[in-house]
């Protein structure tokens, strides 16, 4: 339940305009809605300021349809990552307004716009990251960021990176995605002042092991205060730029 709804709940068993009955009946589902393979959590908005996403990687079709209706229908918006083509198909026309976006693998149902967040642009070692920065670029404006994009700018032509000096400087936070590696977190961490945010990717031969020696790149990075976040993590990166710049923008 979303925080604003609860409010207007309350408020009308104040006033009297709601019996307080009612409202014990609402509210019943506000921990967790029990489906017969899923407990979906309904109360995670309040908690953490944004609804549960979905991960549908070994969910079923008719599974992601389900929580995802369970989501919609208690007013939250709507995150469901790592979704193929065949699975999106069949929340198409059952989820309102819902958008997929292929290359990331993700699908998003807004409902209620968050408030304006900040600005975080996405950075990618080679084109091969793109799908990754995508679930990033998608997670981030659905909890209201702006996510802009810069593409290709890896150190095998680190002039490309250099060539972006004015956006990268422009940014509240950045997002790096590089497999191989994983030299480009140092090198943006060696010259941003803001927040960054490795994310190392699976991409790359033999000994790039599935992304672990991007993985310990970035772990081992030079860079003083830069993070890292698991390989592949899109979503997870955007969340952890969220709890930074949020606290940031409550206080303005």
């Amino acid at each position: 339940m979303r925080p604003d709804l609860l409010k207007e709940l309350l408020e009308k068993v104040g006033r009297g305009a709601l019996d307080p009955a009612a409202a014990l009946e609402k509210l019943r589902n506000l921990s967790f809605e029990q489906l017969p393979f899923a407990r979906v959590d309904h109360h995670r908005a309040l908690r953490q300021g944004w609804p549960e996403a979905i991960f549908c990687e070994g969910k079923s079709a008719e599974q992601v349809l389900a929580i995802a209706e369970a989501i919609v229908g208690s007013g939250s918006n709507l995150l469901a990552t790592r979704l193929d083509a065949e699975k999106y198909a069949l929340l198409e026309g059952k989820i309102p307004s819902v958008r997929y976006n292929r290359e990331g693998r993700i699908a998003v149902a807004i409902q209620d716009a968050p408030p304006p967040g900040g600005k975080v642009t996405l950075l990618t070692a080679g084109t091969s990251d793109i799908p990754v920065a995508e679930e990033a670029a998608e997670t981030l404006g659905a909890l209201g960021h702006a996510a802009e994009r810069i593409y290709d700018v890896g150190v095998a032509g680190i002039h490309r990176l250099f060539a972006e000096g004015e956006r990268i400087r422009d940014a509240e936070a950045l997002l790096v995605f590089a497999g191989m590696e994983g030299a480009l977190l140092s090198v943006v961490g060696g010259i941003s002042a803001v927040p960054v945010i490795g994310v190392p990717t699976s991409i790359g031969y033999g000994t790039a092991l599935g992304g672990m020696t991007a993985l310990f790149g970035m772990l081992n990075s030079c860079a003083s205060g830069v993070t890292v976040v698991n390989i592949d993590n899109g979503f997870g990166a955007a969340c952890a730029a969220h709890r930074i710049l949020a606290p940031l923008r409550e206080g303005e």
